[in-house]
């Protein structure tokens, strides 16, 4: 895996060992970050679930002001340092070794521009996300919460949950579905 633009561009990055993750590919990543690039611009960027903090990383080398980093494994969380350290991100990172849904309790205090996840597929994990980051204080009317998910994932439940889905981006085994805040 490497950072494919911006000033970190070509740096390989380091996943954690075991089937815990699965990091994005290049191809997908790309095409993710064509699509937020007119977002990225000195951004808060949260990366939810980051397992190798390789998300948070294209958007800090591509010009995202600061990162988040939240993952609740050791040997995650060891990769995402290591990572951080070897792109030099040190200054831009904060990387919290807690569950998510502490993290969203409380220990982002800034408003995100761009929030970002990628949990385990199947398990419901996005709508308990979602279901937190309505009151978060970290979300505000002009957050995007994107949410990388198995292909047969729907998010109908968003609109009672406050939100809406501005777009879905499909590739051959899973999707980006781009969430915003509903006018209250």
């Amino acid at each position: 895996m490497r950072v494919i633009a911006g000033t970190a561009r070509r740096l390989l990055l380091k996943t954690p060992d075991g089937a815990d993750t699965r990091p994005t590919t290049d191809r997908i990543k790309e095409t993710l970050f064509n699509m937020l690039m007119p977002y990225l611009s000195g951004a808060i960027f949260v990366d939810l679930f980051a397992g190798s903090g390789g998300i948070g990383i294209e958007a800090l080398s591509r010009g995202a002001g600061k990162a988040y980093f939240v993952e609740n494994s050791q040997k995650a969380v060891a990769c995402i340092t290591e990572n951080v350290a070897h792109t030099h991100f040190q200054e831009k990172s904060v990387i919290l070794k807690q569950d998510v849904f502490a993290a969203l309790g409380g220990s982002i205090r800034e408003p995100a521009d761009i929030i970002f996840m990628d949990p385990p597929y199947h398990q419901q994990y996005e709508r308990r996300v979602l279901e937190l980051l309505r009151n978060a204080s970290c979300v505000t009317a002009d957050t995007l919460i994107i949410a990388e998910t198995a292909l047969d994932t729907e998010l109908e439940y968003a609109a009672e949950l406050g939100f809406y889905i501005e777009k879905e981006k499909q590739y051959k085994t899973n999707k980006h579905i781009f969430i915003r805040k509903a006018d209250s």
